[in-house]
Protein backbone atom coordinates (compact mmCIF):
# COMPACT_ATOMS: atom_id res chain seq x y z
CA UNK A 1 0.00 0.00 0.00
CA UNK A 2 1.28 3.37 -1.01
CA UNK A 3 3.04 5.20 2.00
CA UNK A 4 2.05 2.17 4.42
CA UNK A 5 5.44 1.87 5.38
CA UNK A 6 6.49 5.23 6.07
CA UNK A 7 7.31 5.46 9.93
CA UNK A 8 8.13 9.50 10.12
CA UNK A 9 11.56 9.75 10.94
CA UNK A 10 12.53 13.46 11.00
CA UNK A 11 15.40 14.15 8.71
CA UNK A 12 18.93 15.40 10.09
CA UNK A 13 21.38 14.39 7.35
CA UNK A 14 23.10 16.79 5.99
CA UNK A 15 21.89 21.24 5.35
CA UNK A 16 20.89 20.43 2.11
CA UNK A 17 17.66 18.17 3.75
CA UNK A 18 15.63 20.26 5.57
CA UNK A 19 14.43 18.86 9.26
CA UNK A 20 10.98 18.75 8.31
CA UNK A 21 11.23 16.17 5.16
CA UNK A 22 10.17 12.98 6.55
CA UNK A 23 11.91 10.10 5.28
CA UNK A 24 11.60 6.38 5.74
CA UNK A 25 13.94 3.80 7.26
CA UNK A 26 16.28 2.01 5.13
CA UNK A 27 15.89 4.76 2.23
CA UNK A 28 19.77 6.21 1.16
CA UNK A 29 20.21 9.76 0.04
CA UNK A 30 23.37 10.43 -1.81
CA UNK A 31 25.43 13.49 -1.58
CA UNK A 32 24.31 17.15 -2.99
CA UNK A 33 20.87 16.45 -3.17
CA UNK A 34 18.17 18.47 -2.00
CA UNK A 35 15.22 17.78 -0.29
CA UNK A 36 13.06 20.52 0.82
CA UNK A 37 10.20 20.96 3.45
CA UNK A 38 7.45 18.88 4.09
CA UNK A 39 8.37 16.41 1.58
CA UNK A 40 7.93 12.79 2.33
CA UNK A 41 9.74 9.97 1.20
CA UNK A 42 8.93 6.52 1.63
CA UNK A 43 10.58 3.34 3.07
CA UNK A 44 14.08 1.76 0.86
CA UNK A 45 14.18 4.23 -1.65
CA UNK A 46 17.54 5.71 -3.40
CA UNK A 47 17.77 9.05 -3.75
CA UNK A 48 20.87 9.45 -6.11
CA UNK A 49 23.58 12.02 -6.12
CA UNK A 50 22.26 16.08 -7.17
CA UNK A 51 18.70 15.24 -6.93
CA UNK A 52 16.36 18.16 -6.16
CA UNK A 53 13.05 17.05 -4.53
CA UNK A 54 10.41 19.95 -3.84
CA UNK A 55 8.50 21.40 -0.78
CA UNK A 56 5.73 18.39 0.11
CA UNK A 57 6.73 16.15 -2.80
CA UNK A 58 5.16 12.62 -1.82
CA UNK A 59 7.23 9.47 -2.54
CA UNK A 60 6.15 6.20 -2.31
CA UNK A 61 8.29 3.11 -1.02
CA UNK A 62 11.17 1.23 -2.95
CA UNK A 63 11.20 4.44 -5.64
CA UNK A 64 14.96 5.10 -7.41
CA UNK A 65 15.66 8.57 -8.28
CA UNK A 66 18.58 8.10 -10.23
CA UNK A 67 21.08 12.05 -10.26
CA UNK A 68 20.16 15.26 -11.69
CA UNK A 69 16.58 14.43 -11.52
CA UNK A 70 14.21 17.66 -10.85
CA UNK A 71 11.16 16.76 -9.13
CA UNK A 72 8.78 19.95 -8.30
CA UNK A 73 6.03 19.89 -6.21
CA UNK A 74 3.50 19.32 -5.98
CA UNK A 75 4.50 15.71 -7.45
CA UNK A 76 3.28 12.21 -6.33
CA UNK A 77 5.22 9.50 -7.02
CA UNK A 78 4.14 5.97 -5.97
CA UNK A 79 5.75 2.58 -5.24
CA UNK A 80 8.12 0.95 -7.01
CA UNK A 81 8.46 4.03 -9.45
CA UNK A 82 12.02 4.35 -11.16
CA UNK A 83 13.02 8.05 -12.26
CA UNK A 84 16.19 8.10 -14.69
CA UNK A 85 19.05 10.38 -14.35
CA UNK A 86 18.02 14.00 -15.59
CA UNK A 87 14.52 13.19 -15.67
CA UNK A 88 12.33 16.51 -14.86
CA UNK A 89 8.91 16.95 -13.54
CA UNK A 90 7.52 20.62 -13.95
CA UNK A 91 5.11 22.51 -12.14
CA UNK A 92 3.97 25.75 -14.09
CA UNK A 93 1.84 25.58 -17.62
CA UNK A 94 2.41 29.22 -18.05
CA UNK A 95 5.89 29.86 -16.45
CA UNK A 96 6.67 33.46 -16.04
CA UNK A 97 9.19 35.29 -13.26
CA UNK A 98 7.36 38.75 -13.45
CA UNK A 99 3.48 39.10 -13.37
CA UNK A 100 1.70 41.89 -16.35
CA UNK A 101 3.01 44.77 -14.50
CA UNK A 102 5.87 43.62 -14.14
CA UNK A 103 6.36 42.92 -10.50
CA UNK A 104 7.92 39.80 -9.41
CA UNK A 105 5.90 37.18 -9.04
CA UNK A 106 5.16 35.49 -5.67
CA UNK A 107 4.05 32.09 -4.33
CA UNK A 108 0.53 33.55 -3.96
CA UNK A 109 0.81 34.47 -8.10
CA UNK A 110 1.77 30.74 -8.91
CA UNK A 111 -0.78 27.68 -9.90
CA UNK A 112 1.42 24.72 -9.21
CA UNK A 113 0.31 21.71 -11.12
CA UNK A 114 1.56 18.34 -10.21
CA UNK A 115 2.95 15.40 -11.94
CA UNK A 116 1.74 11.87 -10.96
CA UNK A 117 3.35 8.53 -11.46
CA UNK A 118 1.72 5.56 -10.47
CA UNK A 119 3.26 1.83 -9.30
CA UNK A 120 5.81 0.53 -10.47
CA UNK A 121 5.91 3.28 -13.97
CA UNK A 122 9.30 3.80 -15.24
CA UNK A 123 10.43 7.27 -16.70
CA UNK A 124 13.61 7.31 -18.32
CA UNK A 125 17.29 9.60 -18.68
CA UNK A 126 16.32 13.13 -19.18
CA UNK A 127 13.04 12.44 -19.93
CA UNK A 128 10.47 16.01 -19.17
CA UNK A 129 6.86 15.44 -17.47
CA UNK A 130 4.92 18.42 -18.29
CA UNK A 131 2.22 18.98 -15.17
CA UNK A 132 -0.30 18.19 -14.61
CA UNK A 133 -0.19 14.53 -16.26
CA UNK A 134 -0.40 11.42 -14.78
CA UNK A 135 2.01 8.15 -15.63
CA UNK A 136 0.24 4.78 -15.62
CA UNK A 137 1.33 1.86 -13.57
CA UNK A 138 3.62 -0.53 -14.73
CA UNK A 139 4.31 1.80 -17.93
CA UNK A 140 7.41 3.20 -19.20
CA UNK A 141 8.10 6.54 -20.62
CA UNK A 142 11.66 6.57 -23.07
CA UNK A 143 14.42 8.10 -22.61
CA UNK A 144 14.74 11.89 -23.96
CA UNK A 145 10.82 11.87 -24.22
CA UNK A 146 8.55 14.98 -23.46
CA UNK A 147 4.90 13.95 -21.84
CA UNK A 148 2.40 16.08 -22.17
CA UNK A 149 -0.36 13.27 -22.10
CA UNK A 150 -1.32 11.10 -19.92
CA UNK A 151 -0.06 7.60 -19.63
CA UNK A 152 -1.70 4.28 -20.12
CA UNK A 153 -1.11 1.62 -17.67
CA UNK A 154 1.48 -0.57 -19.26
CA UNK A 155 2.16 1.63 -22.18
CA UNK A 156 5.27 2.32 -23.70
CA UNK A 157 5.88 5.51 -24.89
CA UNK A 158 8.74 7.90 -26.91
CA UNK A 159 9.72 11.03 -29.01
CA UNK A 160 8.70 14.75 -28.74
CA UNK A 161 5.83 15.05 -27.96
CA UNK A 162 5.93 11.49 -26.27
CA UNK A 163 3.21 9.01 -28.34
CA UNK A 164 2.69 5.42 -27.48
CA UNK A 165 4.70 2.80 -29.33
CA UNK A 166 3.58 -0.48 -28.03
CA UNK A 167 2.96 -1.76 -24.68
CA UNK A 168 5.20 -3.36 -21.73
CA UNK A 169 4.94 -5.64 -19.16
CA UNK A 170 5.92 -5.68 -15.71
CA UNK A 171 9.68 -6.66 -16.53
CA UNK A 172 9.75 -3.44 -18.35
CA UNK A 173 10.23 -5.73 -21.65
CA UNK A 174 7.79 -5.16 -24.88
CA UNK A 175 4.90 -7.13 -25.17
CA UNK A 176 4.09 -8.94 -28.38
CA UNK A 177 0.73 -8.74 -29.85
CA UNK A 178 -0.41 -12.78 -30.16
CA UNK A 179 -3.64 -12.25 -31.56
CA UNK A 180 -5.94 -9.08 -31.95
CA UNK A 181 -6.13 -7.36 -28.53
CA UNK A 182 -4.25 -9.82 -26.95
CA UNK A 183 -0.47 -9.86 -26.29
CA UNK A 184 2.21 -12.08 -23.76
CA UNK A 185 5.23 -10.88 -22.51
CA UNK A 186 8.31 -12.47 -24.82
CA UNK A 187 10.04 -13.07 -20.59
CA UNK A 188 7.22 -13.87 -18.63
CA UNK A 189 5.00 -15.08 -20.56
CA UNK A 190 2.38 -13.41 -19.37
CA UNK A 191 -0.35 -12.38 -21.22
CA UNK A 192 -2.24 -8.96 -21.17
CA UNK A 193 -5.79 -8.03 -23.07
CA UNK A 194 -6.41 -4.98 -24.40
CA UNK A 195 -10.31 -3.98 -23.58
CA UNK A 196 -11.87 -0.84 -23.91
CA UNK A 197 -8.24 0.68 -24.83
CA UNK A 198 -6.77 -0.12 -21.64
CA UNK A 199 -4.37 -3.19 -21.23
CA UNK A 200 -5.72 -5.42 -18.26
CA UNK A 201 -2.91 -8.83 -17.40
CA UNK A 202 -5.24 -11.78 -17.42
CA UNK A 203 -2.93 -14.37 -16.04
Amino acid sequence: MFFKKIIGIKSTINNNIDRRAIIGSGTKVWENSQIRENAIIGSNCTIARNVYIGPGVKIGNSVKIQNNALIYEPALIEDGVFIGPGAIFTNDLHPRAINQDGTKKTEEDWNKEGVKVEYGASIGAGAICIAPVKIGKWSMVAAGSVVTKDVLAFALVAGVPAKQIGWVGKTGVKLIEKESNLFVCPETQNQFKLSDGNLVEIN
